[in-house]
């Protein structure tokens, strides 16, 4: 049975009687006054249900002339009367009449929602009305109570919420365009202004807003929440417009740290660990941030192509470092481009940071294909010229040479944490350097292959003039490889001297001389010294091909040789130590010695037949150095 009006009114002034005269302490009485408020309300809206409701242009009225309570007591008059039309036992009811009774309701109560967003909306100005969003309050908390019932319509919580995201929404809105209407608009400045003005309106939702409603609207985390979406979307916002890495870092360093800890150290809420800004939207900027940074990465490699370019056509010297090594800054440039970025990143993220380093060593792939390109197209005007600017051509190789495989050492620092980028750099490193270096080996045998077709002949018996001019390019390139680092300069001394010795070899076996009469021993003596002349210049050079060394005192001693027996003996260690040779290339030694004529052999069936039992007990002639295989 529903109270009567006095003993409601008896009994919600006995409370607070009661509560008063208590000698409570102050913080006990803030805290049970909502929940005697939303009591005293409540019974106050129902006391007051006139039996009669008003026309609902009245209504209507009241709503729009913020007298909410006065539309509401009839709004709810309005549906219980409805509800008593249509029971079966009321007669005379119009089913008209129903349907457009309910229909003014739902209009009504609509347009009631849609005043009570506009008041929760104006709660964000300084001069709102406390008492009419209180009430307002109580209706939501009312209807909500309501839901499901026949006749009460739904969301009202839902439409108090969408009104809050409005209300937080629209000060951000205002203070983009303000800040855009600047001339020196900054976003850092910009981004500080959105952060005091959140914190600044939760404390005021903290203090103004929050006894207004009742508790269980959870009312702080609300507007958190709301304010969180709204920053997110205001973020998106500028996103769209960002074009320079500055603005990016920025914003990244706003979305990662800032924010979140300028919100955490001034909002009370109890879920700190929660994510600020949603996890799509934060990768979003991230990726944002990460392209920004790769195209800015990519044009300052490009800036380094371009100084490099410079220095090619101006001719410039390259630099020796301390120890002699010929050097560029080129490799110290690009490590500390590296570090520049991923540094700044991890100040903000370090997983970040950590991704960026992947995307630097992948860019650094295209860039040394691209430097490469343009190296050899802009430097190849140097071969064409006096020998000052050969040499220039020379020495700018194995400057880079030097530089990239320094370039390699300084990754290794990542290779823990981006193994298969250091990897796949490696890789393109050593495959750039070798180029490099066999452009000098091509260039180099080009220069010697003239001298070297006239190497036995009978000029040659005759002359050195030939012979040394091949031993002076060995010197010459000899002491460019003195300013090579290890461990190219090892592998280039030794491809340097695998030429010479197989190209010398080649000429011996080409049957374009035979010796007659005594020529032999002439001939012999001369390989034996240019060979040693050789022997003693990669010495120098410090090839490991050490194997190479005997070959020619071999050869000068079977050419020597007067008889067979002699011979014979001589054919087990040449045998042994360079398995590959064939019945062909001796025969070609001993056409040089003046044995055979032809193709057929004078005397000499024994010395063949030793080399064959000698070829048989060595078995595969692969097994062992690889030399006479790869002579005609």
């Amino acid at each position: 049975m529903a109270k009567s009006p006095t003993s409601s009114a008896q009994t919600i002034f006995r409370r607070l009687s009661l509560f008063t005269k208590s000698d409570r302490k102050r913080k006990e009485y803030k805290q049970s006054r909502k929940h005697s408020l939303s009591i005293s309300k409540e019974e106050e809206i129902t006391t007051e249900i006139p039996l009669r409701p008003c026309s609902v242009l009245e209504i209507r009225d009241y709503i729009q002339n913020d007298m909410l309570k006065e539309a509401y007591v009839n709004l709810v008059a309005m549906r219980l009367e409805l509800q008593r039309e249509r029971k079966p036992q009321e007669e005379g009811a119009s089913p008209v009449n129903l349907v457009n009774n309910e229909k003014d309701i739902n209009i009504l109560f609509e347009t009631l929602r849609n005043k009570i967003s506009d008041i929760v909306r104006s709660s964000f100005l300084p001069s709102f009305n406390k008492e009419l969003l209180e009430y307002a309050a109580h209706i939501i908390q009312k209807e909500k109570g309501k839901q499901g019932e026949p006749g009460a319509m739904q969301g009202w919580r839902e439409s108090w919420r969408d009104a809050v995201q409005d209300g937080v929404r629209d000060p951000l809105k205002k203070l983009y365009l303000d800040t855009h209407k600047q001339n020196d608009f900054s976003l850092e400045v910009h981004l500080e202004l959105v952060g005091k003005a959140v914190v600044d309106d939760l404390e005021r939702v903290k203090t103004e807003l929050l006894s207004l409603y009742p508790p269980d609207f959870n009312v702080l985390e609300t507007y958190v929440s709301c304010y969180h979406e709204a920053v997110v979307e205001h973020l998106k916002k500028l996103l769209e417009n960002m074009t320079e890495l500055k603005d990016y870092k920025v914003l990244l360093d706003f979305t990662i740290q800032r924010y979140p800890s300028l919100f955490k150290a001034h909002c009370d809420v109890e879920d700190k660990a929660a994510p600020i800004i949603q996890e799509d939207m934060l990768n979003k900027i991230k990726s944002s941030y990460c392209q920004c940074q790769k195209d800015d990465f990519k044009s300052e490699l490009e800036n380094i192509i371009r100084c490099e370019n410079d220095v090619w056509k101006m001719k410039k010297i390259p630099d020796k470092a301390d120890d002699g090594f010929l050097t560029s800054n080129i490799h110290m440039n690009i490590c500390q481009l590296i570090t520049s970025y991923v540094g700044n990143l991890k100040e903000i993220d370090e997983d970040l940071g950590k991704l960026f380093i992947h995307v630097c060593l992948d860019e650094l792939n295209p860039f040394l294909e691209r430097l490469e390109q343009v190296f050899s197209q802009s430097t190849c005007f140097l071969l064409t010229s006096d020998l000052l600017d050969i040499c220039l051509w020379i020495q700018y190789h194995i400057t880079y040479i030097n530089s990239f495989n320094s370039l390699k050492e300084h990754v290794q620092c990542y290779k823990e944490s981006c193994s298969a980028q250091v990897e796949t750099l490696n890789e393109q490193v050593d495959q750039l350097t070798q180029r490099l270096s066999q452009t000098l080996i091509k260039h180099f045998q080009t220069d010697v292959k003239p001298f070297m077709d006239v190497m036995m002949t009978k000029k040659w018996l005759k002359t050195d003039e030939d012979f040394n001019e091949v031993v002076s390019r060995i010197d010459s390139f000899s002491g460019l490889c003195k300013t090579m680092r290890a461990p190219a300069a090892q592998v280039f001394a030794n491809d340097i001297h695998y030429y010479v010795a197989r190209e010398y070899i080649s000429e011996l076996m080409k049957k374009k001389y035979s010796c007659k009469k005594t020529k032999n021993e002439e001939a012999a003596i001369k390989i034996r010294v240019q060979w040693n002349k050789l022997k003693k210049l990669f010495q120098e050079m410090e090839s490991s091909l050490d194997w190479l060394y005997p070959l020619g005192d071999y050869l000068s001693n079977i050419i020597r040789m007067e008889n067979d027996k002699n011979i014979k003996e001589l054919l087990t260690p040449l045998v042994n130590d360079y398995p590959d040779i064939s019945k062909k290339h001796l025969l070609a030694v001993l056409y040089f010695r003046g044995s055979t004529f032809g193709g057929l052999i004078f005397g000499n069936e024994s010395v063949l037949n030793q080399f064959t039992m000698l070829k048989r007990e060595v078995g595969d002639p692969h097994h062992g150095h690889f030399f006479f295989s790869d002579i005609e």
